[in-house]
């Protein structure tokens, strides 16, 4: 039980935002290579909604998942890369050694370049010139 001028000292000494980050928190259940911290928490009752993801960087990117914490944090399997002795593995030499962005959406995403010329051409409407009454 925690005592009130206890918790304000703690709200003063790590902010605000924090201190609402830390009671949402539940149990750390590990960090990945990219820095991301997994956390779990079995006493909500809301079903699907006790894993979840603290990215390390605010521009996050869904991506930067590695597969196996992927498979966890989807409920695909029940134990984590941590305490799985198979996703252990580390790097796979199929695997990225870096994270790529996806640039979906940014000034440098794919765009489509065709050489075909178009079968329509949008109507330009010509306005006849004014005759001059004098």
């Amino acid at each position: 039980m925690s005592t009130i001028p206890r918790t304000l000292r703690n709200l003063r000494s790590i902010g605000l935002k924090e201190y609402g980050h830390q009671m949402q928190r539940g149990t750390f259940i590990g960090m990945d290579r990219y820095g991301n911290k997994y956390f779990e928490n079995l006493e909500e009752e809301l079903p699907l909604r006790t894993r979840w993801v603290d990215y390390k960087n605010k521009e996050y990117d869904p991506s930067q998942i590695e597969p196996g914490w992927h498979a966890w944090i989807s409920y695909m399997v029940d134990k984590a890369p941590v305490d799985d002795k198979i996703m252990q593995r580390g790097v796979r030499h199929w695997e990225p050694s870096e994270h790529k962005p996806i640039l979906t959406a940014t000034r440098s995403a794919f765009k489509t370049y065709s050489t075909t010329k178009n079968k329509y051409a949008p109507w330009q409407p010509v306005a006849a010139p004014r005759s001059s009454r004098a």
